[in-house]
Protein backbone atom coordinates (compact mmCIF):
# COMPACT_ATOMS: atom_id res chain seq x y z
CA UNK A 1 0.00 0.00 0.00
CA UNK A 2 1.33 3.58 -0.95
CA UNK A 3 1.94 5.99 1.88
CA UNK A 4 -0.75 8.53 2.41
CA UNK A 5 -0.75 11.81 4.15
CA UNK A 6 -3.59 14.24 5.21
CA UNK A 7 -3.99 16.73 3.13
CA UNK A 8 -4.90 18.90 6.12
CA UNK A 9 -4.06 18.41 9.71
CA UNK A 10 -7.56 17.85 10.96
CA UNK A 11 -7.83 15.04 8.98
CA UNK A 12 -6.97 11.65 10.62
CA UNK A 13 -6.37 8.89 8.34
CA UNK A 14 -6.29 4.93 9.41
CA UNK A 15 -9.26 2.40 9.59
CA UNK A 16 -11.75 4.89 10.65
CA UNK A 17 -11.06 8.52 9.05
CA UNK A 18 -12.75 11.47 10.87
CA UNK A 19 -11.99 15.03 11.14
CA UNK A 20 -11.33 16.60 14.76
CA UNK A 21 -11.35 20.08 15.80
CA UNK A 22 -10.05 22.24 18.85
CA UNK A 23 -12.95 22.71 21.45
CA UNK A 24 -12.99 25.45 23.67
CA UNK A 25 -12.68 24.55 27.14
CA UNK A 26 -15.23 27.14 28.83
CA UNK A 27 -17.86 27.47 26.02
CA UNK A 28 -18.06 24.64 23.41
CA UNK A 29 -16.94 26.62 20.47
CA UNK A 30 -15.05 24.43 17.73
CA UNK A 31 -12.34 25.46 15.17
CA UNK A 32 -10.44 23.68 13.10
CA UNK A 33 -7.32 25.90 12.86
CA UNK A 34 -5.44 26.57 15.46
CA UNK A 35 -6.28 29.23 18.15
CA UNK A 36 -4.57 31.51 20.66
CA UNK A 37 -8.18 32.14 21.86
CA UNK A 38 -11.46 31.18 21.44
CA UNK A 39 -13.58 33.58 18.73
CA UNK A 40 -16.24 33.43 20.72
CA UNK A 41 -15.42 33.79 24.41
CA UNK A 42 -11.64 34.70 24.66
CA UNK A 43 -10.54 31.72 26.91
CA UNK A 44 -6.93 30.07 25.86
CA UNK A 45 -7.45 26.30 26.56
CA UNK A 46 -8.65 23.83 24.09
CA UNK A 47 -9.16 20.11 23.81
CA UNK A 48 -8.70 18.06 20.46
CA UNK A 49 -12.10 16.68 19.60
CA UNK A 50 -13.64 14.05 16.70
CA UNK A 51 -16.07 15.17 14.98
CA UNK A 52 -19.01 13.42 14.14
CA UNK A 53 -18.69 11.19 10.40
CA UNK A 54 -22.34 11.63 9.41
CA UNK A 55 -23.85 15.08 8.89
CA UNK A 56 -26.77 17.37 7.31
CA UNK A 57 -26.53 19.58 4.11
CA UNK A 58 -27.59 23.18 5.54
CA UNK A 59 -26.46 25.35 1.95
CA UNK A 60 -24.91 24.41 -0.81
CA UNK A 61 -23.67 25.94 -4.20
CA UNK A 62 -23.12 24.39 -7.52
CA UNK A 63 -19.72 25.92 -8.62
CA UNK A 64 -19.71 26.12 -12.69
CA UNK A 65 -16.31 28.25 -12.52
CA UNK A 66 -13.43 27.42 -11.20
CA UNK A 67 -9.68 28.29 -11.38
CA UNK A 68 -8.02 26.71 -14.40
CA UNK A 69 -7.70 23.25 -13.93
CA UNK A 70 -9.96 22.88 -11.48
CA UNK A 71 -12.97 20.26 -12.81
CA UNK A 72 -16.48 22.19 -12.85
CA UNK A 73 -19.12 21.76 -12.39
CA UNK A 74 -18.62 20.70 -8.41
CA UNK A 75 -20.50 21.02 -5.03
CA UNK A 76 -19.20 23.16 -2.18
CA UNK A 77 -21.28 23.02 0.79
CA UNK A 78 -21.30 23.56 4.04
CA UNK A 79 -22.79 20.80 6.64
CA UNK A 80 -23.73 20.17 10.04
CA UNK A 81 -21.62 17.44 11.75
CA UNK A 82 -23.32 16.65 15.01
CA UNK A 83 -23.28 20.31 16.18
CA UNK A 84 -20.18 21.25 14.00
CA UNK A 85 -20.31 23.27 10.46
CA UNK A 86 -18.06 21.52 8.50
CA UNK A 87 -16.88 23.17 4.93
CA UNK A 88 -16.32 20.66 2.17
CA UNK A 89 -17.16 19.47 -1.22
CA UNK A 90 -19.52 17.18 -1.86
CA UNK A 91 -18.28 14.06 -3.89
CA UNK A 92 -19.76 11.13 -5.67
CA UNK A 93 -22.99 13.05 -6.15
CA UNK A 94 -24.37 14.84 -9.67
CA UNK A 95 -23.71 18.35 -9.08
CA UNK A 96 -27.76 19.33 -9.83
CA UNK A 97 -30.24 19.96 -8.00
CA UNK A 98 -31.87 16.78 -8.60
CA UNK A 99 -29.26 15.02 -6.60
CA UNK A 100 -28.36 17.98 -4.28
CA UNK A 101 -30.83 18.95 -1.04
CA UNK A 102 -30.42 21.01 1.20
CA UNK A 103 -31.36 18.82 4.65
CA UNK A 104 -29.77 15.22 2.96
CA UNK A 105 -27.88 13.45 4.93
CA UNK A 106 -24.15 12.63 3.95
CA UNK A 107 -20.86 11.17 5.63
CA UNK A 108 -17.42 11.31 5.42
CA UNK A 109 -15.35 10.43 2.33
CA UNK A 110 -11.98 10.32 1.66
CA UNK A 111 -10.44 10.35 -1.59
CA UNK A 112 -6.95 10.76 -3.45
CA UNK A 113 -6.21 14.34 -4.39
CA UNK A 114 -2.74 13.71 -5.52
CA UNK A 115 0.44 11.99 -5.59
CA UNK A 116 4.30 12.64 -5.25
CA UNK A 117 7.04 11.41 -7.44
CA UNK A 118 7.69 8.52 -4.72
CA UNK A 119 4.25 7.71 -4.41
CA UNK A 120 2.78 8.95 -1.28
CA UNK A 121 -0.55 9.66 -2.42
CA UNK A 122 -2.49 12.79 -0.69
CA UNK A 123 -5.84 12.23 1.14
CA UNK A 124 -7.97 14.67 1.50
CA UNK A 125 -11.94 14.35 2.49
CA UNK A 126 -15.28 15.33 1.25
CA UNK A 127 -18.61 14.28 1.79
CA UNK A 128 -21.46 11.95 0.04
CA UNK A 129 -24.70 10.77 -0.07
CA UNK A 130 -26.14 8.13 2.41
CA UNK A 131 -27.97 5.57 1.24
CA UNK A 132 -29.84 5.70 -1.78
Amino acid sequence: MAKQIPLVDYLELGDDPHLTANECTACGARFFDRRNACASCGKTEFNRVAVSTKGEVRAFTIVAFAAPGIPVPYVAALVDCGGTSVRANLINVEPDPEHVTLGMSVSLATEVVGTDDHGTEAIGFGFEPLGG
